[in-house]
């Protein structure tokens, strides 16, 4: 297989910080776009994985799902990209593509076990699979996606992820006019879920635990900010809830929020606490209400969600850096510390 040098900033340890690092790349292949990075957003999920926090990873780890650039070259059989379009590339990069979920346009599902865009097996290179913090990457045209015409490119990057890990379990439980819908923790994730719930006509009650991010919810489109520590605050909620998306990814009580739900309701979790939540019984028993989880969406989903963002003029909000800032945007990161979607500027790249 031929193979073309690459730029990359990576991690060689779990416990050493990010360095220049050059990588190779595919040739690309009959289906294959290749692309060169302009952006790319920083996601917690890039430090759990680089630091071995969601278990081994394999190193060298270069991060970053989130990637936006234009293509350099497309293989021949490419039917969709051409040379010079904006295009995206998110949290996969391949799937089985035969399977039930596969074939549903549920790639993110696979259950042959789908391929991340970093510290996957690369079944190209017989090695594992290398991120967007990089100058470059090669993709298969099934997993790369359009940026629609006059997005801003460096937002764009984060809808690659903290975008569709929002909007796929709004869509899929259906939120719309007339439903109470809250959102809980006001980060990355959280502060994406309040701008598409807006824009789908909820009624959005934002529930933080810091009175500084009250002013900045009701300014992202929530129609109501609730002080969760606060229980007088919490009260009059009880109970009145269609749906909840729950963004938080460290310890909290569960039980508080499933008990806001109405009859029916679901609270679906899409941040990732490293320990288990627990579950009173009573919590969901008493109104036949649903705890579910959901993970990011599927290709055709992602494009959905970044057409729906150029309609309703929806990006993230975001502090550009450079690519020698990573390692201090990273520990901001863990401190909670952005407002509230770190993106790299790749042409900063350099050793």
């Amino acid at each position: 297989m031929t193979l073309n040098p690459a730029k990359a900033f990576a991690a060689h340890s779990a416990t050493t910080p990010l360095t220049f690092t050059p990588i190779q790349r595919r040739e690309p292949g009959p289906t294959d776009v290749e692309i060169d990075i302009q952006f790319c957003g920083v996601c917690h999920s890039d430090i759990h994985t680089a630091r071995s926090e969601w278990g081994p990873a394999k190193y060298p780890c270069v991060p970053g799902h989130e990637i936006v650039g234009h293509v350099t070259r497309v293989g021949a059989e490419v039917s969709q990209f051409k040379v010079g379009q904006h295009v995206g590339v998110g949290c996969l990069v391949d799937s089985c593509r035969t399977c039930i979920n596969c074939q549903a346009g549920l790639e993110q599902y696979c259950t042959g076990g789908s391929t991340g865009t970093y510290n996957s097996a690369d079944k190209h290179t017989g090695g594992h699979t290398l991120g967007g913090y990089s100058s470059s990457i090669v993709v298969d045209q099934g997993f790369v996606l359009r940026i629609p015409e006059g997005m801003d490119l460096a937002a764009a990057a984060p809808l690659l992820c903290a975008g569709i890990t929002t909007y796929s379990p709004l869509r899929h439980w259906k939120v719309g006019p007339g439903m109470k819908v809250g959102i809980v923790g006001l980060g990355g994730l959280g502060h994406m879920g309040v701008k598409l719930a807006h824009a789908m006509g909820a009624h959005v009650v934002l529930f933080t635990t810091s009175p500084k991010k009250v002013e900045d919810g009701l300014k992202l489109g929530a129609n109501e900010v609730v002080v969760s520590t606060d229980a007088a605050a919490m009260k009059p909620h009880s109970g009145t809830f269609d749906f909840i998306l729950d963004c938080v990814s460290a310890q909290h009580d569960i039980n508080s929020y499933l008990k806001l739900l109405k009859l029916n309701g679901t609270l679906t979790l899409v941040g990732a606490p490293e320990q288990p939540l627990p579950v009173a019984a009573f919590s969901i028993i008493s109104q036949r209400r649903s705890f579910a989880g959901s993970g990011i969406g599927g290709i055709r989903e992602t494009q959905e969600m970044l057409d729906f963002c150029a309609e309703h003029k929806i990006l993230p909000e975001i502090e550009m850096i450079r690519m020698d800032q990573v390692n201090e945007a990273w520990e901001r990161v863990v401190k909670q510390d952005v407002h509230y979607r770190f993106v790299i500027d790749m042409a900063t790249l350099s050793a």
